[in-house]
């Protein structure tokens, strides 16, 4: 038997239909089944986050238009609601958050500052890198203990003041001074994550670009604001988005270990009243209802915040 002809029976034997192949199966079948299989995969995270997170939130919206300690609620409809709008510490609150936004700019300054230098390489770029982030390792806790006791009375600053001549200062129990210092601790615990994420920014863009720049003899405060900071507009602008909702319901932390909101309500943010309204008071429901408008206004900022820095697909 030639090779050839033994080449065309096992050619025809593959060829012929066998009774025991398998029908192949239907598309729609398997997309079926990759699904069910995903809704399975995620249903346990669901789970999580309809008991942990949707149910306490839907039941703050409801006691917030109660009086209650937690045993008894009394329907008060909008009666909370309208005590707070017309609560004139409240205003106070607001304004304090107000304040504090003078740290977002500063925290996206030096960042700036610090993510250009990394990514110019500059000498022991590498360990200043990982110098940077080591404040955003520590807790809120720990770093407000750290500037409480650096602007304490006998702390360091006032120890490094009267080697001056200069008499003890009291730093916290002056609504001016006290925000100021924990403006700072915001900048000294924030920048570093922030440099991170320009950094990331930087380095994706094309390095042609600036090696065309300075072969046309651009310098390097010209690359810097027509090629580097045009290019990262979108990093900045989520940057400034993400410091903007930390400062009205993140400063808690700060609050709570540096001044626990005074000398009065000076210090006090309004998510630390929250905490006041719920857990220092036999209502709840106002609390829940301060929540609830903090909620709603996180919200309304954040969609104004994307209108704002929205841009286009082609940018």
């Amino acid at each position: 038997m030639t090779s050839a002809s033994l080449t065309s029976r096992v050619g025809a034997a593959s060829a012929a239909p066998t009774g025991g192949a398998l029908p192949p199966r239907k598309p729609g079948g398997i997309r079926r089944r990759d699904r069910i299989v995903g809704l399975l995969a995620v249903l346990p995270a669901f789970l999580v986050v309809v008991g942990f997170m949707a149910f306490p939130v839907a039941f703050a919206f409801f006691i917030s238009f109660t009086k209650t300690n937690g045993l008894k609620y009394e329907w008060r409809w909008f009666d909370n609601y309208i005590a707070l709008l017309t609560d004139p510490i409240v205003h106070q609150v607001f304004l304090n958050n107000l304040k504090f936004l003078i740290s977002v700019p500063l925290v996206i300054f030096v960042a700036l500052i610090v993510s250009v230098l990394l990514f110019e390489r500059v000498r022991g770029w590498k360990y200043f890198r990982v110098i940077f982030f080591l404040p955003n390792v520590l807790s809120v806790a720990v770093i407000g203990i750290m500037f409480r006791n650096a602007f304490g009375y006998y702390g360091g600053v006032n120890q490094a003041l009267a080697l001056f001549g200069v008499e003890p200062i009291q730093f916290f129990t002056n609504g001016t001074t006290a925000i100021a210092i924990i403006i700072l601790a915001l900048v000294w615990a924030g920048f570093g994550y922030q440099s991170l994420l320009l950094l990331a920014g930087l380095t994706a863009i094309n390095p042609a670009v600036f090696e065309a720049a300075a072969i046309d003899g651009a310098g390097w405060w010209k690359r810097l604001w027509y090629i580097t900071l045009p290019n990262i507009r979108r990093v900045l602008g989520f940057v400034f988005i993400i410091n903007v909702l930390y400062t009205f319901s993140s400063l808690f932390g700060f609050i709570y270990v540096m001044t626990a909101g005074g000398p009065g309500f000076d210090t006090t943010t309004i998510d630390y009243l929250v905490y006041l309204r719920a857990f220092s008071s036999t209502n709840l429901g106002s609390g829940a209802a301060l929540a609830v408008i903090l909620f709603i206004f996180i919200g309304i900022l954040t969609l104004i915040q994307n209108r704002v820095f929205k841009l286009g697909a082609d940018d």
